[in-house]
């Protein structure tokens, strides 16, 4: 007897109720008819664009994390803060806590989600599976929820408006690097890395 391959299926992630994938054309959104949650969007963007928008996204990172976020000035006396200058600084004056978090949300966690894309992609270009697939796919899953980046421009955009009261302030190229790596992040959102699973196969042994 000859065995086909099993029809690829898709599963809520909230209410577990199993469907049949289908093809989604541009702008469609599959919905679970019973939670009404979003189960997959079709994404248009090849490997290769996913990859330059990685790159693009390391390059605001590198610019938002050395230059300095804002300038602030009081009777004549300017002074500039980076975000590892903050941290640091946090760190010195007893918010260890406070510190680590801010680290790990702002700098390691978004780094190592757009290694690994980039990682996923550069192999997926070739309809391949990276090595550590299975590990990373883990990896990004649990981490999705604690890039924060969209989270401190906000928090700074306050801080930088309600500063003006008693200092200067004045917005450096830091802060504009951020929000640009704020919109790529929200198209990395968009994207379901889960397709992978489906769209990939595993190197032969």
């Amino acid at each position: 007897m000859g065995t086909s391959s099993p029809e690829p299926l898709l599963i809520c992630e909230h209410c577990d109720t199993v469907y049949r994938r289908r093809r989604l054309s541009r702008g469609d959104v599959a919905q679970c008819a019973r939670c009404h949650a979003v189960l997959e969007r079709h994404h248009g963007m090849s490997s290769n664009t996913l990859l330059a928008l990685v790159l693009t996204a390391m390059i605001a990172f590198t610019q938002a994390n050395l230059w300095p976020i804002v300038t602030l000035g009081l009777n004549g006396q300017y002074s500039s803060a980076t975000l590892w200058g903050t941290i640091i600084t946090m760190w010195q004056q007893q918010a260890q806590v406070v510190a680590v978090i801010a680290a790990a949300t702002l700098f390691f966690f978004p780094l190592i989600k757009m290694l690994s894309f980039g990682w996923l992609y550069w192999f997926a270009r070739d309809g391949r599976r990276a090595p550590g697939f299975v590990p990373i796919m883990v990896t990004m899953h649990y981490l999705g929820p604690w890039t924060m980046s969209e989270v401190f421009v906000l928090g700074a955009l306050v801080a930088i408006v309600k500063a003006r009261v008693y200092f200067e302030v004045t917005p450096d190229p830091g802060i504009y690097a951020y929000a640009l790596l704020t919109l790529m992040i929200t198209v990395f959102a968009s994207v379901d890395v889960r397709r992978l699973w489906d769209t990939t196969a595993e190197r032969p042994a």
